[in-house]
């Protein structure tokens, strides 16, 4: 079992475990801001069991109806728990109003609040450790929950400083208007996390900072070439796709521009964890300008 497979498990049974210290804070204090803190949680449960079919599927081999391989499949799981977090937004923003409409104070709200902020700290040691081993696998799935997750810590600080005002000053519209706030938030957040992973299935071009040291081992490496030209790049999961032309002398044998080929795909193997790299080569007549320049 991979890594990445391990973490979208525990990731499932956390999850699980959060959703239910948090549904148990609600039905002690009656607080619909707890509420709403519980209602993204089960998007949480959710998101986290789809984000595991897709970590299996993705890691699934080429194979003859997809020789591109199964990674792209983490960007659906993606795009599914932003989904989930617009509904669960919207569900909350419904549980607001008709708290503002008939407004009561919290039941027990010490010990709902200590339940609460357990459930928040096991949030946040999980998300840390999905956001650093996210970056390290390159997966669209963990990183996605990771930062999910770092919002739900958000939010639940917010709700928890919010109904002990509550609680503390008697003032009960706070309880809904904390309610609300949070919908907002991760309606916020579930509209970056569509749009990000939207990218990723319309293979957008990789950020700018990447694309620079792409470059830049290119033209360390493409010695005996005149130039490189027609550069593409896209990322499907934890793969980088990178295509380009290579410009090379018209006398050059197969076998030197195999060669210069081949230092090019190691130089850029050894930069970018993850490349599939496509090299067109080309006589000097296809030319743009000269000097290796990667166009």
């Amino acid at each position: 079992m991979t890594r990445v497979l391990r973490l979208a498990i525990g990731s499932l049974a956390m999850a699980c475990l959060v959703l239910g210290l948090k549904l148990l804070a609600w039905w002690l204090t009656g607080s619909v801001a707890l509420l709403a803190d519980a209602l993204e949680s089960v998007v949480n449960v959710a998101a986290a069991a789809a984000a595991l079919v897709a970590v299996r599927y993705s890691a699934i081999p080429p194979d003859a109806n997809h020789p591109y391989g199964h990674a792209k499949a983490e960007y659906f799981s993606a795009v599914l728990e932003g989904a989930l977090i617009i509904v669960a937004a919207l569900a909350i923003l419904r549980e607001a109003w008709g708290a503002f409409q008939a407004p009561h104070a919290p039941d027990q709200p010490a010990l709902g609040l200590l339940i609460s902020a357990a459930a928040t700290a096991c949030n946040f040691g999980w998300a840390t450790l999905l956001q650093r081993e996210g970056r390290a696998a390159r997966s669209p799935a963990l990183l996605a929950d990771a930062r999910h997750l770092m919002a739900d810590v958000v939010t639940s600080l917010g709700v928890l400083a919010g109904v002990a005002a509550v609680a503390a000053t008697g003032r009960l519209w706070l309880d809904p208007l904390l309610a609300a706030a949070t919908a907002l938030n991760i309606l916020w957040s579930g509209s970056k996390l569509v749009r990000d992973s939207v990218g990723g299935l319309m293979d957008e071009a990789v950020e700018p900072d990447l694309l620079a040291r792409i470059r830049r081992a290119v033209s360390a490496s493409a010695d005996g070439a005149i130039e490189a030209h027609d550069l593409r790049t896209r990322h499907a999961g934890r793969l980088t796709f990178i295509e380009f032309h290579l410009v090379v002398p018209g006398s050059m044998s197969v076998d030197e521009a195999h060669v210069i080929c081949d230092r090019i795909e190691a130089a850029l193997k050894a930069e970018i964890e993850g490349a599939t790299i496509t090299i067109h080569v080309e006589p000097e007549g296809k030319a743009k300008h000269h000097g290796v320049l990667v166009l």
